[in-house]
């Protein structure tokens, strides 16, 4: 193999593994958007989409459905697909919060995107989905300064180095 065919391979390669991981902020700050809702109404309507959403995006079977669980099984070894586990939590001012989290078993990431994922599941949650183009809305109401701080944040995805993902 010549010499400059084997730089430019390096250098396509290496292109790849530098953009690999980088996440629209866009996206970021949607998928961090806390997920809050205020009254037992809209509590229970957003339960319902949060079910429906899992059961038309996951590749796994839907293994439990309960008023605080929503979890898939999976995932299987070695396969790119995402599993899902949506929790429930009441807060003590009356609202509750809905948790999103997603993670695969590729060694070489996961697809979808679970940031992707987090940020299309939570437009589709809030009634935002049908209308907006995956990925391009904005957030129905500002993170905040929490934003800058994702730690702070107990729902974000989080990447591991092989590409699988979980938040909470």
């Amino acid at each position: 193999m010549s010499k400059c065919l084997w730089a430019a391979l390096c250098l396509v390669a290496t292109a790849g593994c530098s953009t690999q991981g980088q996440v629209d902020p866009d996206v970021m700050q949607i998928a961090t958007t806390p997920l809050t809702c205020s009254s037992r109404t809209e509590c229970d309507l957003w339960w319902q989409r949060a079910q429906s959403w899992v059961a038309s995006h996951s590749k796994y079977k839907i293994e439990t459905t309960t008023d605080s669980l929503i979890q898939t099984t999976g995932p299987d070894g070695g396969k790119r697909a995402l599993a899902y586990q949506i929790t429930r939590t009441a807060n003590p001012d009356g609202t509750a919060t809905i948790g999103f989290s997603a993670h695969c078993d590729g060694a070489l990431g996961c697809k979808p995107n679970p940031w992707q994922a987090g940020a299309d599941f939570k437009q589709y949650v809030r009634g935002a989905g049908a209308e907006a183009p995956q990925g391009g809305a904005k957030p129905a109401q500002s993170p905040g300064p929490a934003a800058m701080h994702p730690e702070a944040m107990p729902e974000r995805p989080s990447a591991t180095p092989n590409g699988e993902a979980m938040s909470q």
